[in-house]
């Protein structure tokens, strides 16, 4: 086995299922709910993924040759809040994950040890791949948090749902062993 290929084979779809969380609560908000914050100190939906995105066109987009901070990128403008359409948001929300996916998919083993530069600080290429999935999984926390403090009883949940622990291990168990 090649860990280094194994690796980014592994990273890549916790990526993707980290995403797929993402995108399973964005579906089941309306359009009015990606809008929603508990407070003025919180953030929405929307201005949630407006975030993320910004974050994965600055780094990932010439990943390995040039500081992960763009010169382009506004960071504060990404946290105030403006109105878009729930469509307009997956659109968003897509361009980011696109680049992410693109760039992990063109690393090559090698590529782990190598450094690179976020606002001037140096990183190994893996050190800066571990730092992006806490930050969009935290992130995606939010989400899902605030998905469900506004689907209250209308929601769906994304996991096990509570008191079904054991019929999901017995799925599993079959599952893998058959």
């Amino acid at each position: 086995m090649n860990l280094g290929k194994e690796y980014l084979k592994v990273v890549l779809e916790r990526f993707k299922s980290v995403k797929n969380l993402g995108d399973k609560t964005i579906n089941l908000l309306s359009e009015d709910e990606i809008h929603w914050k508990l407070n003025d100190e919180s953030n929405n939906v929307a201005v949630i993924v407006k975030h993320l995105s910004g974050n994965m066109v600055s780094r990932w987009s010439d990943f390995l040759t040039s500081d992960g901070e763009k010169s382009y990128r506004n960071r504060d403008q990404e946290f105030e809040e403006s109105r878009v359409s729930k469509e307009e948001l997956f659109g968003i929300w897509e361009k980011g994950w696109q680049i992410l996916f693109e760039a992990l998919t063109n690393l090559e083993e090698q590529d782990l040890l190598k450094n690179i530069y976020i606002r001037s600080e140096k990183h190994l290429v893996i050190d800066a791949i571990e730092r992006q999935m806490v930050h969009y999984s935290y992130h995606i926390g939010q989400v899902v948090y605030i998905g469900k403090q506004v689907k209250d009883k209308d929601w769906k949940n994304l996991s096990i749902p509570k008191g079904q622990s054991k019929e999901y291990l017995e799925y599993m168990e079959k599952k893998h062993k058959g």
